[in-house]
């Protein structure tokens, strides 16, 4: 049952699957990551390779061969077993790939060597991972708007995720924030993101490091009042990141979304009869009131400038 269900979850979203892979990220990394396999295997073209295989069979691969691909499946699957999202999954392998591609082709023919690393950094340099563009209810900061936001008012919270748009790892998180933001998001509990690789002050103002080995990015932050209560990742003496993997159920557990989400809904109803008391006309008074029959909840700007 649990197969079927399965399957028919991935015919669901097959249509979109197709349209994500046809990305042009995806396309020349799949090609780069296929890269020597299609070269060994090529006809007319693995006739003229070296081998080091007994029989002379430049067409299929040699012991040292077997083993680095051996060896790259093993790291692969090692690294993803801390990997969250598909992005990551895929992500993994696109990386480990190109590596032993590399080696690969060094060790074959010192100038396809160069000419597949020179793709890599070519493909690097202009073929970006696409950007998440799904629903989200989030609010993006500047240097000049985040303090005033998470300050004006001290009955809501504030989960921020302080990330940079070239890290991978902020990449393939930003689904999984965005799915919590959907979830959760209230009068009381906001979501918020701001780009500390663009804003170097609001990075040294709250501690989060920049640096690819300092491993911080992302950093969420709890915020109540203003003032920081919590973080993930935690940071140690040595100014690097506490191992913490950024999955939902981590995220809602840490941080009590659950709890903060219940204590919320009471504020937002709490904010309604204010707001409902403020409204009434004075005693005497031969004012209308407007006619609601829904109220429309507040829309977050994308981005502020």
């Amino acid at each position: 049952m649990g197969l079927i269900t399965g399957v028919c979850t991935f015919l669901y979203h097959l249509p979109q699957i197709y349209k994500w892979l046809l990305k042009p990220y995806y396309i020349t990394s799949t090609l780069m990551t296929v890269a020597f396999l299609l070269v060994r295997k090529a006809p007319g073209l693995c006739e003229h390779l070296a081998t080091q295989r007994e029989d002379g069979n430049s067409c299929d691969f040699d012991w040292r061969e077997l083993e680095i691909l051996m060896f790259l499946s093993a790291i692969v699957m090692m690294k993803n077993r801390r990997a969250i999202t598909l992005e990551q999954h895929i992500g993994n392998l696109f990386l480990f790939s190109k590596v032993a591609n590399v080696i690969l082709f060094f060790r074959l023919d010192i100038r396809l060597g160069i000419l597949y690393l020179a793709l890599c950094v070519a493909v690097v340099m202009t073929c970006k991972p696409p950007v998440y563009m799904g629903p989200e209810y989030i609010k993006y900061f500047s240097d000049k708007t985040i303090d005033e936001e998470l300050q004006r008012d001290t009955r809501i919270t504030w989960i921020v995720e302080f990330y940079a748009n070239w890290s991978s790892e902020c990449q393939s998180f930003a689904p999984v924030f965005a799915d919590l933001s959907l979830k959760y998001n209230c009068a009381g509990l906001r979501f918020g993101k701001v780009d500390i690789g663009r804003y170097g002050e609001v990075s040294e103002k709250y501690k989060v490091s920049t640096s690819p080995l300092a491993k911080q990015l992302p950093t969420l932050m709890l915020f109540q009042g203003g003032r920081e209560l919590m973080r993930r990742p935690m940071v140690d003496n040595k100014g690097r990141a506490v191992s913490w993997t950024f999955s939902d159920e981590n995220i809602i557990r840490e941080f009590n979304l659950n709890e903060l989400f219940q204590k919320s809904k009471k504020l937002k109803k709490s904010l309604g009869f204010i707001e409902q008391n403020d409204n009434q006309p004075e005693e005497g008074s031969d004012e209308l009131q407007p006619e609601t029959d829904d109220l429309e909840e507040p829309t977050e700007s994308k981005k502020d400038q």
